[in-house]
């Protein structure tokens, strides 16, 4: 149970992850289960950006190449930071001194379908700067970009800002080549099923039970 702490004469309950009065990440979820709370902070919902831009025209220079990026950012004000951020290594073109063309953000043609997505990055570590290759299953591009932000904060301790996703594909079954994604490809998969709920007949549903309902075939 909770404590209670005693301040002045009145009695205080201290405050608590649980009590407190933060927005679910998913609201579905926070729907079906009552007082259900889930930190927001535990999946990063990434959009996907396509950002068009050049260095500001000089007298020197009045037609600056124009370059066009696709970012993957958390909303559009971090993606165009991350945009200045490399002008700033390819030409030295920071914010201040360009002006940016276009900035779309783009979204996946089917978002119900699950896919195959493989991901090509290069993140900086305490030692060194080291490349990878990941493969992940999704409906969308921006959840497998998702879930690899997670994976290398817990699997190898990289700070989001030392991750550059150098490029993202959509892979046939044929081009996968980690075991975690293949063993998805069995069409013969079978799982088990946990918690058998009866169905009542149509006719017997009602919204009010006289009696507690039974969840659970024996």
């Amino acid at each position: 149970g909770s404590r209670l702490e005693l301040a002045g004469s009145h009695f205080v309950r201290p405050r608590s992850l649980a009590t407190t009065s933060q927005p679910p990440a998913d609201g579905n979820l926070a729907k079906m289960v009552k007082g259900f709370s889930q930190d927001p902070s535990l999946q990063a919902k990434m959009h996907q950006y396509q950002i068009v831009g050049r260095a500001a025209p000089t007298p020197k220079n009045p037609v600056p190449k124009i370059y066009r990026m696709r970012l993957f950012a958390k909303n559009k004000v971090l993606a165009k930071s991350r945009f200045w951020y490399f002008m700033k290594k390819l030409n030295k073109a920071k914010k201040s001194g360009g002006e940016l063309l276009a900035v779309n953000e783009l979204f996946d043609r089917a978002p119900t379908k699950v896919k195959n997505y493989g991901i090509w990055l290069r993140y900086q570590s305490r030692t060194n700067t080291h490349n990878m290759y990941k493969e992940y299953r999704d409906v969308t591009i921006n959840g497998a970009v998702s879930q690899m932000y997670s994976e290398m904060a817990g699997r190898h301790r990289a700070q989001p800002g030392t991750i550059q996703i150098i490029n993202t594909a959509t892979l046939a079954p044929s081009q996968c080549k980690r075991d975690h994604v293949l063993e998805m490809h069995n069409s013969s998969m079978k799982y088990p099923v946990i918690r058998k709920v009866p169905l009542v007949a149509k006719k017997l549903r009602t919204t009010f039970k006289a009696r507690r309902p039974m969840t659970f075939v024996r």
